[in-house]
């Protein structure tokens, strides 16, 4: 479909003419007719898909012919990093161009003047409001913000934002916000809290499903299967092999304590590695991401939290320490290697404790993960019999019955 099929503002169309935007993406093409209606929206779609003109191009459009105060902050768009808030922010810009409406950006950082700016945004009314809710929320605390006017109320990358710990402050904020509002909600993945939080502030969502891509043929994917003591030699094996310092590596593990606890163990052993999890605070992590990218760090041992806030283009090599849960986390995991049509590699670290994990992804990427052969001083690896675990017998060797015999008392 192209964008001059659908209902958008000729103001939106021009725009999209001069960036030489015609054909919607499958997630735009499901989700601004549904916008442009007036429903409310969750959509699970992923980083890459067009999920920020999916909803901006709509909410401009829908700007410029409803009935809104514009004194009045009209739109606020909740983004999970300064990173995002910032991206969006630009593409804002770049599609708003021919209309007449006002957007401020929301975050924490160095900038003095930034809070100024900020401040003087929320107080004069800007038409669009792009806000991490921490920083919206101290806004908040301190100022008067009138959000009588609001009457679209968008949620970028939700799962992370709550992965992050932002539920409490999403709350707040949705309760200073008037019912009477459009809410359209993003998210790459669709767990049960992201649902109960939809209950919770949504109205008759639609709900579109955008099916996650699988992993470019450029990656190349391997596995090792090892027992969990095995994992650090692993892994100090692999970056002496492929000489790290002169490369950039990221590093997955599954929860930021492991995170900081693997990133000591690496620098103990003289690996030049640095931690990046939700519990930095934004300059620090503003700092190791510049660092990373202009080469003064070679690993980056990171959380599924900031997985996909990852833009470095030149990554050859990411390893899974832990394996994902989910094949979706698995692939945004993946995905910050072999990105600009460079190629890369993926190496994911598989304990027989993780092999039902491991067979979920397998069967989502429909075939079976190249092996790793480890060298003969690693000892004894995992036998074949420890990753079968779905032909398992219970503890009595028979198939459990869940129903209850109702003629039995007890």
């Amino acid at each position: 479909m192209y964008f001059d099929e659908l209902a958008l503002s000729d103001e939106v169309l021009d725009a999209l003419w001069d960036m030489h935007f015609d054909e919607c993406t499958p997630v735009q093409e499901k989700t601004i007719p549904v916008i442009l209606d007036g429903r409310d929206v969750t959509s699970c779609a992923q980083t890459g898909t067009g999920k920020t003109a999916a909803y901006i191009l709509p909410l401009l459009t829908n700007l410029a012919y409803d009935n809104h105060n514009p004194d009045k902050l009209n739109a606020i768009i909740m983004a999970p990093t300064r990173e995002l808030a910032q991206q969006i922010d630009q593409q804002m810009e770049g599609f708003g161009f021919y209309v007449p409406f006002s957007s401020v950006a929301i975050y924490g950082g160095k900038d003095n003047g930034a809070w100024g700016n900020q401040v003087s945004g929320l107080q004069k009314g800007a038409d669009i409001v792009i806000a991490t809710p921490g920083r919206l929320l101290s806004q908040m605390n301190i100022y008067d913000v009138d959000f009588s006017g609001v009457k679209y109320f968008i949620l970028d990358e939700a799962d992370r934002m709550l992965d992050m710990g932002f539920y409490d402050d999403i709350m707040t904020i949705v309760r200073r916000l008037p019912a009477d509002r459009q809410t359209i909600m993003f998210s790459a993945t669709m767990p049960d809290k992201i649902r109960r939080m939809a209950k919770a502030i949504m109205r008759n969502p639609v709900e579109v499903q955008i099916a996650v891509s699988r992993p470019p043929e450029t990656i190349h994917q391997r596995c090792a299967r090892i027992y969990e003591p095995q994992k650090i030699g692993f892994v100090n094996y692999q970056l002496s092999i492929i000489n790290y310092q002169l490369k950039k590596v990221i590093l997955f593990a599954g929860k930021k304590q492991r995170v900081k606890e693997l990133t000591r163990t690496l620098r103990s052993l003289h690996i030049d590695a640095r931690a990046m999890h939700s519990d930095l605070e934004q300059n620090e992590r503003d700092q190791v991401m510049l660092d990373f990218r202009n080469g003064k760090i070679g690993v980056l041992v990171a959380t599924d939290v900031v997985a996909r806030g990852i833009d470095v283009t030149d990554v050859p090599l990411v390893i899974n320490f832990d394996v994902p849960h989910d094949p979706e986390d698995y692939v945004h995991r993946i995905g910050r290697t072999a990105r600009a049509e460079n190629k890369g590699e993926a190496i994911t670290l598989v304990t027989p404790e993780d092999a039902r994990y491991w067979h979920r992804i397998e069967q989502f990427l429909k075939k079976d993960i190249e092996r790793i052969t480890l060298p003969e001083t690693f000892g004894d690896t995992p036998p074949e019999e420890a990753y079968i675990f779905n032909h398992r017998p219970n503890r009595k060797g028979t198939k459990r019955h869940f129903h209850r015999n109702k003629s039995h008392k007890k």
